[in-house]
């Protein structure tokens, strides 16, 4: 008699890496984040690819307005998770400030990036800045 093992395979996709400078970049991040999440096999849920997509765009903007205005966005994906990574240039760690309900200025993203994500790491790097890396479960 043969003993037969089934084992369920996923198919991974490369990563995605995306560097921008600009504002205007950043409804590019959130489409590059749906995309690649539209295109894991099997995909995510689509409340995961939002919150990708939400999560990613946070990052990129805070990157901009604290970072030093250029990040570099990395993407990717095991069986488990879907992995982010945003670096820049400012070595300094992300701050939680109150938000700000009247005048706009902010304060909000911090706060979901770590509620919306299963992990959240900050490491040293590239060069002078850091890299904020946060893992959202598939």
């Amino acid at each position: 008699m043969n003993d037969m093992t089934t084992t369920s395979t996923t198919a991974l996709r490369p990563p995605v890496v995306l560097e921008d400078d600009s504002p205007v970049g950043i409804p590019r991040t959130r489409h590059v984040a749906r995309a690649f999440a539209d295109s894991l096999n099997p995909a995510p849920a689509p409340e995961t690819a939002e919150t990708l997509a939400l999560v990613v765009s946070e990052l990129a903007t805070n990157a901009l307005r604290h970072g030093g205005g250029h990040y570099t966005l990395h993407i990717s994906a095991t069986t488990d998770a879907v992995k982010v990574a945003v670096s820049d240039l400012n070595p300094a760690p992300p701050r939680e400030r109150t938000p700000d309900l009247n005048d706009g200025t902010g304060g909000f993203g911090w706060h979901m990036i770590r509620r919306l994500t299963g992990d959240v790491t900050i490491t040293p790097g590239p060069g002078q800045g850091k890299t904020i890396h946060a893992r959202l479960e598939r």
